[in-house]
């Protein structure tokens, strides 16, 4: 069975229709997520929200528990993993309020952030040339479409180091690029969803032009919340809209993409390393 994880700001999982709801705190090999997990039904969908800076936002882009957040919910059996985060634009037809749902990523974090399941003693090689779920992008584009309104299909998402905002050079260099939309948290979120076989795509709402524009006001975090409020609106319209539909069939094999991946010797592995990446070597089909 198929199920969702929405990962984004607090007050996604405050739906009324949403029923069985408990909350949950997980221990996985890399510590606990960011806040307890907020399970419940939606019709005939189970989902799980989970808050990527905590509740009250008490965690930097840097600082996120990437790993156990996304191994958390592969643990309790989500295929499908949902990132709803807030996006600056590069391009002038992206505007603030509208959406993108990205297909490709730049990673340009420079401290150390946790970019894998495999290491301290064991390794694995995933492909992650396209970073997002196909399928499962179609599904947010249409949805997103009829529930938004202003939806971009496709895009490249740059991902800094923050928690500072870009330098108008590097923003500038950015756009040199190409690239639709900044932000700071796709990486690792989407490398480590491609170990763990998730189905992974995202609904990046454009709060600002970043510091580029020479007629629009710099970010700051006063214009960002201003269209948190109307994120969350946005969000859960969307989750409400693919309870009703249903999750795609995953036509890129997201669920397998351990089969091959691992370089590793088993025989020699350390037991301990072993016990730690054990779950992902199963595959979802």
């Amino acid at each position: 069975m198929s199920v969702l994880g929405v990962v984004g700001g607090s007050g996604l999982y405050d739906l009324p229709e949403l029923e069985d709801v408990r909350e949950t705190w997980l221990d996985t090999p890399w510590g606990r997520p960011s806040a307890q997990i907020v399970r419940g039904r939606l019709g005939d969908m189970e989902v799980a929200f989970l808050a990527r800076h905590g509740r009250g936002h008490i965690f930097n882009p840097t600082d996120v528990p990437y790993r156990a957040n996304v191994y958390a919910l592969r643990s309790i059996g989500v295929t499908h993993m949902l990132s709803i985060s807030a996006v600056g634009s590069l391009q002038l037809d992206h505007e603030p309020g509208s959406a993108v749902v990205p297909d490709q990523i730049i990673d340009r974090t420079s401290m150390h952030r946790s970019r894998t399941f495999f290491d301290n003693g064991v390794v694995a090689h995933v492909g992650l040339a396209d970073p997002f779920c196909q399928a499962f992008r179609e599904t947010i584009v249409d949805i997103g479409q009829t529930t938004i309104g202003s939806v971009h299909n496709g895009g490249t998402y740059v991902v800094v180091e923050g928690p500072q905002f870009s330098t108008r050079a590097e923003s500038q260099l950015h756009r040199s690029w190409g690239a639709s939309i900044v932000g700071m948290t796709a990486m690792p979120e989407a490398r480590l969803a491609r170990e763990a076989g998730l189905c992974y795509a995202m609904l990046a709402m454009v709060t600002d032009y970043d510091v580029w524009h020479e007629s629009e006001e710099d970010v700051s975090v006063e214009i960002v919340r201003q269209v948190l409020h109307r994120n969350v609106e946005h969000g859960q319209n969307v989750v409400r809209a693919l309870a009703s539909r249903g999750l795609p069939d995953c036509l890129s094999r997201c669920g397998s993409t351990m089969d091959g991946a691992m370089i590793s010797d088993l025989a020699v592995v350390a037991p301990e390393a072993l016990d730690r990446v054990a779950l992902l070597l199963k595959t979802r089909r």
